[in-house]
Formats: C-alpha cells, structure tokens, sequence
C-alpha cells in the first residue's frame, strides 16, 4: 500500500522505514515468506534462526500494510471474550487460546531484549470496562471464564483513568504494547543476519503447491520447500477460507494529552463494536503522549462516512480523556473469523508445503506472533499444542458460529445484486469532485471512475478480480474497496489488500 493512497499512521510518523531492493529472475530457498507484515516477518526470523535459507517477498515496505496501521495492542485478553470462545471451543480451546496469545506477548518482549531492538516494549495491565447495556454480571461471568483459561485477572471497582467515572471493570495483569515498525525493522536486521533476503518491490500473483511450492509474479520466482502467505487476507485461494471470515474497516485518532494525566494501560469497553485506547510517546515531546483511540467499524466497502466516523470518535475520546487536539487520523482493516480466531497453519485449499496465517479479530499483533510459532513448528516438522485449534481446515458448528457464517455469507450474496444495471453511484462523470470517486453504469460496465486533483478522469473496471464484486470508493484512503471479501484497489488499481492478486482491469479489457 504507498503512502500517498492513505492516512498515515503514528507509527509511520516516528519511523521511516528502509529501502530494500526487488528480485528479478529466479531464485531458490528453504522457505519463501510472501509478506513483510509481523506474520510474515516473525516467520521468517524463527526460521532463519534455525539455519533456513529464506526469502520474504511484499510489494511493499516492510510493515506497510495492516501492522503499519494497527495501534499495536499486545493481549492475552480477548475481545471476542473468554465465557464465548469456551462455549464455542470448550474448556480446553480457550484455555490453548489463552496460552497461545500470553505466549506471543511475552515472546515479542523476549526478541527484543534478546536481540536489543529498542521498540518501546512494555508490560502493563489491561482494562475492560462496561458498555452502557452491560451489568457487572457480565464481568464476573468473563472473569470467571478467563480464570479458567488461566489468565490473571481480577474485577476492580473502577479503571485507574481519573478523568472520568468508568464503573466496574476487570483488569487483565502482564497485557504489553510495542512500537511494531520499530520492532519489525529490528527483525528484518536479524534475518539478514542470519542469512535471509527480504525484497519489497515485488507483488506476487500466483502461489503453487508441490515440491518445491513457488510463488511468482512478473519477472521473478521463487522456488522452496515451502510456502508460507501472510498477506492479511491470503491471495492464494479463491473460496476456502473466504467464506469463513469476514473484512472489517476500523478508525482511530491520535491526541495529544499531557504526559502522566493517562495511566499506561490497555483499555476496552463491551460494545460491540468496541472503543480501545493507549498511550505512545511522542518524540521530542517529553511534556505530552500520544492518546490513541479506536473504533467506530464497519464492514469493508459498506460505508463512506468516514468524517462523520472521525467526529463521533473524538467525541467519544473528549467525553472521557483530556485530549488536546487530534494531530492523526487513520484506518486499518481486521479480519473477522467466523468463531472468533485466527486460520493458521496448511492452506486449506490442500496446496502442498503452503501454510497461511489470516483472521486476526482485532488481535493483530498477538496473533501474528503466535502465528509466526505454529508455523515455523509446522515447517520444521515440530509439534505445536495450537495447531489443531487454528487448523484452516476446521468446521466450527457452535451456534454462534454457524450465525456468524450465514450472517456475513447472505451479506455477500446480496453484494451481488449491483451487478445489475441498476444505476451507478452518480449519474455522470461530471458529478465527480476533484479527488474523489463514484462507480458509474455505461451500458453493461460498471467504471471505478476516479477524478485526480488536477481534474484528469481515471476510469478502471469496477469488477474485483477476486471473486467479481462490485467495488466502492473509498474517500478517507482513496481506495476502491470491495465489500465482499475486503480487497482493495488504489486510484490505478493496483493491489492494496488481498485477496484479489490481481488488479482492476483496465476498460478496454474488463
């Protein structure tokens, strides 16, 4: 994802990244890691560590995608909650789920010290507190299943945040936070230590199973003993694992409050679509923190109200913290599996020596960590206790899982009816702003149109090339957005976020 197509994040602000270079032509290696995200990168540290030739291919920066956008929350706390994962994977899942989070927590605070990457890691508590339609009976359940699962956590009667009166909540001890480009830049230095190349001019269009698996894309291939795809959402596959998870886009702000005026801490309240907070420091700025706050989600392509989003955040952030101005803006897209964790492990699609990692639910961080263990277990020909839990393959049939499956499943059937020749967003080009976007109806085609600043009228398929939904603009990223399974296209139509590995066609083509 280039810069220049998004907001930026605080991460970005403080941390330029390096230049690495593209490959070209062929090249061999014990593991190919297609992205540099934390999944991808952590995978490839693990492996390199224990004497694997490896090589990691993105399009991008190391970090540019979704870990460059997260607020980097590290927990064992989880937002789908302990008292539902019991009841969708038993005592004993919950329990795995929590040893597997705790594990790569306390895993990324052991990189760092031992490899010396000054990424801001810290241990601290994490908070839930109640929504308005909440009792406390809903925190002494939660603390309950948590405790079984095996976490340290406690009610209290209020969070330690001064400025407003938050009622009960539950306090979730040894929760961490990091800064995750800081940390990943120290990873990418370790694995070419050890050996590994990381090329990020290079997007990957196609990846085969077999022996040896390759993934390839213009000009260049890489042949390996395996495959691993840490690219979000996987391009790998055309149905699997989509019908199992859902794309979500998330907001956050950024806002100065004065240093010591908001404890260190992780906190969440219970609604559904749930606010969570931290504090980073802001450089050469020892007086004030940085305030990060998000929430405010939707479905992808499913809205285009961003400012109105921005608004009610810092409203929300105003009523209850002592901001004093917000200096950033961004969104970030998280994958919601349909019971509730994370797909890791052998491609489901049944592609030899490939392995894929996706389905963070608003646990990115952690979850790619743990993701980065099972699968460097899993390459090594290692036991790992988590691998059945996160297995791609499994078929959940809890109730509130299957609910979940038919939920989002009857949403994207009903995303195929703008195949219609129903109208389009405006009724002509001439409706569109400088610098904005509208899908328009011309005959039979639906045209991503998308009017640049100077004026000059861009015009692409509208057709995603995943699985031929109708894309919607996007104004905050300036993105086409698809609201099936959560690609998106920049305003040329390249490829931001899979699954689509392809980008839009062009009119002549489509």
């Amino acid at each position: 994802m280039k810069s220049s197509e998004r907001s930026v994040s605080v991460w970005e602000t403080t941390n330029p990244q390096p230049e690495y270079g593209a490959l070209s032509g062929a090249a061999e290696a014990d593991v190919c890691v297609v992205g540099a995200g934390l999944a991808g990168m952590t995978t490839a540290y693990l492996l390199a560590r224990e004497g694997k030739k490896v090589i990691v291919l993105d399009d991008n920066g190391i970090g540019g995608g979704e870990t460059g956008q997260t607020t980097a929350h590290l927990a064992s706390a989880q937002d789908d909650y302990y008292h539902v994962l019991e009841k969708v994977h038993g005592e004993e899942g919950a329990k795995l789920i929590y040893q597997s989070h705790q594990a790569a927590v306390d895993r990324i605070g052991e990189i760092s010290a031992a490899e010396g990457i000054d990424c801001d890691y810290e241990h601290l508590d994490g908070y839930f507190w109640l929504a308005p339609n909440e009792t406390a009976d809903f925190l002494r359940k939660e603390m309950e299943a948590a405790r079984r699962a095996g976490a340290t956590v406690e009610i209290v009667d209020r969070l330690p945040i001064p400025t407003f009166d938050s009622g009960p909540g539950l306090r979730f001890a040894r929760q961490g936070q990091f800064h995750p480009l800081k940390y990943i830049e120290g990873l990418a230095r370790c694995i070419q230590r050890d050996g590994g190349r990381i090329y990020t001019a290079n997007h990957v269009l196609e990846v085969e199973g077999g022996t040896p698996a390759v993934a390839r894309g213009e000009g260049f291939e890489v042949r390996a003993g395996a495959v691993v795809v840490a690219t979000n959402s996987p391009i790998n596959d055309r149905f699997a694992i989509h019908t199992k998870q859902a794309p979500y886009r998330t907001y956050v702000i950024g806002a100065r409050v004065p240093t010591g005026s908001v404890p260190h801490g992780l906190y969440w309240d219970t609604l559904e679509h749930y606010h969570y907070v931290r504090l980073s420091r802001i450089p050469g700025d020892p007086a004030h923190e940085m305030l990060i706050v998000g929430g405010e989600d939707h479905k992808t392509g499913h809205a285009n109200d961003m400012g109105e989003r921005f608004a009610s955040l810092e409203e929300w952030t105003r009523e209850r913290f002592p901001i004093q101005g917000v200096q950033l803006r961004w969104s970030g897209q998280v994958m919601e599996p349909m019971d509730f964790i994370g797909f890791i492990g052998r491609d489901p699609g049944g592609q030899e020596n490939v392995y894929i990692a996706t389905g963070d639910s608003g646990q990115g961080m952690t979850h790619a960590t743990l993701g980065g263990i099972l699968i460097a277990d899993l390459v090594l020909g290692r036991p790992n206790p988590w691998e059945q839990l996160y297995d791609p393959k499994r078929k959940s049939v809890s109730t509130d899982s299957v609910k979940e499956f038919v939920m989002e499943n009857v949403d994207v059937a009903v995303q195929y009816k703008d195949l219609l020749p129903l109208g389009g967003d405006v009724k002509s080009a001439e409706e569109i702003a400088p610098g904005t976007g509208a899908v328009l109806q011309r005959g039979m085609l639906k045209v991503a149109a998308y009017r640049d600043e100077g004026g000059t009228l861009h015009e692409l398929s509208a057709i995603c090339t995943h699985l031929g939904c109708v894309v919607a603009w996007n104004g905050l990223e300036r993105s086409w957005d698809c609201p099936c399974h959560g690609s998106r296209f920049a305003t040329d139509g390249a490829v931001l976020n899979g699954p689509a590995p392809h980008p839009l066609k062009k009119l002549e083509d489509a």
